[in-house]
């Protein structure tokens, strides 16, 4: 027995060998380094961050005061005494006029306050992405470890099927065995390397998503430090998981904010049916009823046709809608961290019933059921069949844990924060 034992040992060995030379280019992460990358490299963030910085620009512009207005006005051509551009004394003209508009109403700190809002906006969401791309990151990192899990699982089965494929096929040549049983181990072989492909494509796929949050060429292999997670549940009701996701939830404060922004541009467009006034000063050398005139000039539209009643009207109808926006906001908020929290708890349930050796349970049992058909002790038909069981449980099995910390991110992510220790 241990001869066989030392069997599979080496055919492990090998097999992690094969995998540590194919994968020599690979990057070893664990959660924690993957977001440190993350967050310094992924394109998608740097270039939201610089909706930020336009939105503060736009804060300083709206400080700005009016530019004054001046205005030249001279002589081109004086036929009296045919000099061209005559301007000077004694006999030249010109007027110049300084002008300044005064918003009124409190416009401008009005804008400023809008600017000041929309930076707050923006803000939320970067924040907003940040927690969807760390989500997809967080998820995609532990659905690539188990199925790297499953595909190592599979690897073990190939190599004891390589090695009964080959004896049988040197069986069949001399007679021993029959064709039905040789092609019968060969169907299963091919069977079970289909599958492992068929991970092994899901496994690039996500590595291909991987590498584009990364901006990293090299494909992942993560390390997993396993979370206590019925420990981490107990920590949390569900009533404090919703106060934490109101409190911590950036697409509700965008919402919110939506709504301050509403009110604040309603404010400004009944402020616009106020009509500024341009204040000037003028002089006039010698065009007035005498010369070198100096006038002081007020100006002011007449709200008589156009008193801003669309914008006001507009902004008005957008408050109400941000309002329902809001209170959807919160309705979804409550059915998200509701639907999550029951999925973690029920997922960790189905987990705590299963053996924790039980994957090495199945590996010893693979070991002697190999060894019993080697020596004819049990039938093709149960071997194969076992076999089949084997695969299927230990996919089940992983796929299982993979649902359980896909329930852990999904409820982080509905929160909008980090509330478990890894």
């Amino acid at each position: 027995m241990r001869r066989n034992y030392l069997k599979v040992a080496v055919v492990l060995a090998l097999s992690l060998f094969s995998q540590l030379c194919q994968a020599q280019d690979s990057l070893r992460l664990t959660l924690p380094q993957a977001e440190k990358i993350f967050l310094q490299q992924n394109l998608s963030l740097l270039a939201q961050r610089y909706n930020i910085d336009m939105a503060k620009a736009q804060v300083i512009q709206a400080k700005l005061y009016n530019n004054p207005n001046i205005q030249f006005e001279g002589n081109i051509y004086n036929p009296q005494q045919r000099k061209a551009f005559n301007i000077g004394n004694p006999y030249g003209q010109y007027t110049v006029e300084v002008t300044q508009l005064i918003t009124l109403a409190g416009k401008r700190n009005k804008q400023v306050k809008m600017a000041q809002t929309n930076v707050l906006l923006e803000e939320s969401r970067f924040f907003d992405l940040l927690r969807t791309l760390q989500f997809t990151l967080r998820s995609n990192f532990y659905q690539l470890y188990f199925l790297q899990q499953s595909i190592n699982g599979y690897a073990l089965q190939v190599s004891y099927l390589e090695k009964l494929n080959t004896a049988h096929q040197e069986l069949l040549a001399k007679g021993v065995v029959t064709l039905k049983d040789a092609v019968r181990i060969k169907s299963l072989l091919y069977t079970l390397k289909a599958e492992q492909t068929s991970l092994q494509n899901q496994v690039n796929e996500i590595n291909a998503e991987l590498q584009l949050l990364l901006q990293n060429k090299a494909p992942l292999i993560p390390v997993v430090n396993q979370l206590d997670v019925a420990s981490e549940l107990k920590r949390y009701s569900l009533a404090s998981l919703l106060d934490t996701a109101t409190a911590s939830r950036y697409d509700l404060k965008e919402a919110q904010q939506s709504l301050v922004y509403s009110q604040q541009n309603y404010a400004l467009q009944k402020a616009m049916a106020v009509p500024d006034v341009t204040l000037g000063a003028q002089f006039d050398k010698r065009g007035s009823f005498v010369d070198n005139a100096t006038f002081f000039t007020v100006g002011i539209d007449l709200p008589f046709f156009n008193r801003n009643q669309g914008n006001i009207k507009s902004a008005k109808v957008n408050i109400d809608q941000s309002k329902v926006v809001l209170q959807l906001q919160n309705e979804t908020l409550r059915k998200e961290v509701q639907s999550a929290y029951l999925k973690a708890i029920n997922t960790n349930q189905m987990i705590q019933s299963f053996d924790p050796g039980f994957v090495q349970e199945l590996q010893k049992l693979l070991v002697s059921v190999t060894n019993g058909f080697q020596r004819k002790d049990l039938s093709l038909l149960e071997f194969t069949d076992f076999y089949e069981s084997y695969k299927d449980n230990l996919v089940q099995f992983y796929q299982l844990q993979n649902e359980q910390m896909q329930a852990v991110e999904t409820l982080q992510f509905a929160v909008g924060k980090t509330i478990f220790n890894y």
